[in-house]
C-alpha cells in the first residue's frame, strides 16, 4: 500500500510537467492554412508555416497530414529558434517533367541552417523521376540538363530523419553535405536499378553521421561517400539493386581533404554489383587520405565485387592511366565477410603504385561462386601486403602461380 501511495504521489507532481511539454509543441498542420491535397501547388502555404515554426521560441512541428501533396520546388531556410520538426503523414509529390522545375538550377526540396531538427512522418517523397532518367546522358554530355536531388540538406546539426521514404528521384534522392551530428534511421529509398545517378545518400564534409536500419534499393551507389567525412557509421542497411556503399570517387579535384573513420557493420547487400568499395582517380591531382576504414559482419547475396578497392577507377574512359594515383588509403579492417558472388575475383585491392596501401587487415573471409566453383575463383591484389588471419575463402592475396 505504501509502495502504490509513493507511485501515485510521483504521478501527480510529474503529471502537469509532461501535459505541459506536450502541449507546448505548436502544430503547424499545412492543411488548416489552404493547402489542399490533389494536384495544388502546396509550395507557398509550405513555406509560410515554416517561416512561422523557425520564428517559434517553444518547440515546433510542420505537419503535412495524410493523403498526395503536389509540391513545385521548396527551399526551407533556417535558423530555428528552438527544435523543429517536419512531419510527413502524406505522399508530397514531384511534377514529372523536369523542365517545370521553377528555378532550374535548384533541388526539389532543399533544407538548410537547422540545429535540433527532425524530419518524421511514415510519409514519402516521390520525384517521379521516370522522365528524367530516360533524358540523363551526362556520361557522355557535359552540357547534360542539371536533375534535381528529392532531398538536399545542408549545414544541419543535432537532426533526426527518420520513418520516411524518398522515391523514384531525378536525382540523387538525398545529401547530406556541411553537417555534423545527423543520424538517418529506418530510412528508405526506393527506385529501380535501371535509374540512372540515383545515388541513395550522399555525404560530404561531414562529422559524426549514422545511417542505421535503413533499406536502400537504387540504380547507383546506396551510400556514396565524399570528401572531408569525418566518423560515419552504416550499420544494419540492406542494399540492393545499386552499387555498393562507396567511398568516392576521389582524386579529381586537388582541394579536397581527407576522409577518416568510416564503418560499414553488419550490412546486407543483395544483386548489388559491388558490395563495400573505395575508389580514385589516377592521373589526378588530389594528394588527401583515406584512412581507419572498418568493413566488418556484411552478407552478400549474388554480389558481383564484394570488397573492392580500385585506386585506377576511371569509368567511360574519361581519364587515362599513365600516371597513379596519389591518394594514400591506409588503416583498413575487412572482417568476416559471408555470402555468395558471382565473379570469379570476389576480392579486389588494385592500390596505387605510388602509394601502396598501408595497414591492410583480413580475416574470416568466406565467400561462394554462385555456380560451381572455377578452378581461379580468388582475390586480386595489387600494391598491397595485408595481414591475413582466420577462414580465406577464397585464398586472400594468393602468390602466383610459377611456371613449370
Amino acid at each position: 500500500m505504501e509502495i502504490k501511495l509513493f507511485f501515485s504521489a510521483v504521478l501527480l507532481v510529474f503529471l502537469p510537467f509532461l501535459a505541459y511539454h506536450a502541449e507546448s509543441v505548436t502544430v503547424f498542420d499545412i492543411s488548416k492554412y489552404g493547402a489542399k491535397p490533389g494536384g495544388e501547388d502546396i509550395s507557398p502555404v509550405l513555406a509560410k508555416v515554416w517561416k512561422e515554426a523557425c520564428e517559434a521560441t517553444n518547440a515546433s512541428k510542420v505537419l503535412i497530414p495524410k493523403g498526395t501533396w503536389y509540391l513545385s520546388q521548396i527551399r526551407l531556410v533556417g535558423p530555428n529558434k528552438a527544435p523543429l520538426e517536419l512531419e510527413v503523414q502524406g505522399t508530397v509529390e514531384a511534377n514529372p517533367d523536369y523542365t517545370k522545375l521553377p528555378q532550374k538550377d535548384g533541388q526539389w526540396i532543399t533544407i538548410n541552417y537547422l540545429d535540433g531538427f527532425t524530419i518524421s512522418g511514415g510519409g514519402v517523397f516521390d520525384g517521379k523521376g521516370e522522365q528524367a532518367w530516360k533524358a540523363n546522358d551526362c556520361h557522355k554530355n557535359p552540357n547534360c540538363p542539371k536533375l534535381p536531388i528529392n532531398l538536399s540538406l545542408n549545414f544541419i546539426k543535432n537532426a533526426i530523419i527518420k520513418d520516411v521514404t524518398t522515391k523514384d528521384s531525378k536525382n540523387f534522392h538525398c545529401n547530406c553535405i556541411s553537417s555534423q551530428n545527423v543520424t538517418f534511421q529506418r530510412f528508405t529509398i526506393s527506385a529501380p536499378g535501371e535509374s540512372i545517378n540515383t545515388d541513395g545518400i550522399h555525404i560530404a564534409r561531414v562529422s559524426n553521421v549514422k545511417v542505421l536500419d535503413s533499406n536502400i534499393g537504387t540504380g547507383d551507389d546506396c551510400i556514396s561517400i565524399g570528401d572531408e567525412t569525418t566518423d560515419l557509421h552504416i550499420e544494419n542497411v540492406k542494399c540492393g539493386p545499386g552499387h555498393g556503399i562507396s567511398v568516392g570517387s576521389m582524386g579529381k579535384n586537388p582541394a579536397e581533404k581527407d576522409v577518416t573513420g568510416i564503418t560499414v557493420k553488419k550490412c546486407t547487400f543483395t544483386g548489388t554489383s559491388n558490395g563495400v568499395r573505395v575508389k580514385t582517380w589516377p592521373n589526378a591531382p588530389a594528394t588527401l587520405k583515406i584512412s581507419n576504414l572498418h568493413f566488418e559482419d556484411l552478407t552478400m547475396n549474388n554480389v558481383s565485387y564484394p570488397v573492392v578497392i580500385d585506386q585506377q577507377y576511371c569509368p567511360w574512359n574519361l581519364c587515362t592511366k599513365d600516371k597513379p594515383s596519389l591518394i594514400q588509403i591506409s588503416g583498413l579492417t575487412v572482417k568476416n565477410v559471408r555470402g555468395t558472388a558471382n565473379t570469379k575475383e570476389a576480392l579486389l585491392f588494385s592500390c596505387s603504385s605510388s602509394k601502396p596501401c598501408q595497414d591492410v587487415q583480413i580475416s574470416d573471409i568466406d565467400l561462394k561462386y554462385v555456380n560451381s566453383i572455377p578452378a581461379n575463383f580468388t582475390t586480386v591484389c595489387e600494391n598491397v601486403k595485408p595481414t591475413v588471419s582466420g577462414k580465406q575463402n577464397p585464398p586472400i592475396c594468393p602468390p602466383p602461380v610459377q611456371a613449370s
